[in-house]
């Protein structure tokens, strides 16, 4: 056999060999079920994006599993997803706790959401406020600052709990306020804190804007002061800022899709690409304004990638600045 023989030889073999990588790697995506994390229990606020986005986009991918697996504030869930396989088949339905709050405040840090996730997309984003109880005696965001300046560790404050973007909204105010002396309460959830607040156990909270909360608001059963976001809420376009009241006062929530680091990008694109067809569905849209969330209607994985690395620099100077660990 001489030498052109041999080399032509070499070369369909291994053409034979790279056919099933090939073949692989052109397979169609996806060719099974996929499976949602949700870091939660079953009916709060990521619980319920999750099913609202599965009901849109299950006519694109199939069959879309949706799997709560709360606990330690959302790092259980994170974590599992942090460690799975990185094919496109096992994604997370994070939030800035997850991303953010929580790989900051816990020592040691659950994983590294930098190095171990990659954004697919943010789906809504949810403003946190602060509502007070009828009996405060503050029409807006300006007296009630005015009243704890005058009444030192007369106030208390609800959270969903200890480290939660509303314990560090809270602190927040405090901090942008001079240095209010208000109490934190740590509660186990948003719903026994805003029950205890509409008793009046506790006078002020800072929940994020729900249908609920809007409900309670609008029925005179509690008070939302002003909210912290950029920009009026879509759902409720009368709610002050707090930002007008006191700058940089923002603290919003964004929830979205994290893959393993390392999904193949063109996993990451369809997944993305999906998920803005399904945005640019008006009852979709209107689904999510009903529930209090802010739909967010123009991006991409690489836009909302920087979005979130933005969070985070824009978090971590407060995160570090206060001891949200025993507060």
């Amino acid at each position: 056999m001489n030498r052109s023989r041999v080399t032509i030889r070499a070369i369909v073999l291994a053409a034979f060999a790279m056919a099933p990588l090939q073949a692989y790697s052109q397979a169609k995506y996806p060719a099974q079920p996929i499976r949602v994390v949700v870091p939660f229990s079953p009916g709060g606020v990521v619980d319920t994006i999750a099913r609202l986005w599965v009901q849109q986009v299950e006519s694109s991918l199939g069959r879309v599993i949706v799997d709560n697996r709360g606990g330690a504030g959302g790092t259980i869930g994170a974590g599992e997803v942090a460690r799975a396989k990185p094919d496109g088949y096992t994604i997370l339905l994070g939030n800035t706790s997850t991303q953010i709050l929580n790989p900051a405040l816990m020592k040691p840090a659950p994983y590294d959401p930098a190095k171990e996730f990659v954004t697919i997309d943010i789906i809504a984003i949810s403003a946190t406020s602060i509502t007070v109880h009828p009996s405060v005696p503050a029409r807006n965001l300006k007296q009630l600052i005015q009243y704890a300046k005058a009444n030192p560790g007369k106030l208390s404050y609800g959270s969903a709990g200890a480290g939660t973007l509303t314990h560090v909204a809270g602190e927040m105010l405090k901090q942008r306020a001079g240095g209010l002396s208000i109490v934190h309460v740590p509660y186990k959830g948003a719903g026994p804190g805003i029950a205890d607040l509409i008793s009046g156990y506790v006078p002020m909270m800072t929940p994020n804007v729900t249908s609920r909360l809007l409900n309670l608001h609008r029925d005179g059963r509690v008070r939302i002061l002003a909210v912290n976001a950029p920009q009026p809420l879509k759902g409720a376009p009368d709610l002050p800022l707090s930002k007008d009241a006191l700058p940089g006062m923002i603290a919003q929530l964004f929830t979205g899709l994290f893959a393993p680091a390392g999904t193949p990008q063109a996993v990451i694109d369809s997944l993305s690409q999906v998920t803005r067809k399904a945005q640019s569905n008006k009852k979709f849209q209107e689904a999510l304004i009903s529930s209090g969330f802010e739909p967010v209607l123009e991006s991409s994985a690489a836009a909302a990638q920087r979005y979130v690395n933005e969070e985070q620099e824009r978090f971590m100077p407060l995160l570090k600045s206060l001891d949200l660990s025993g507060k």
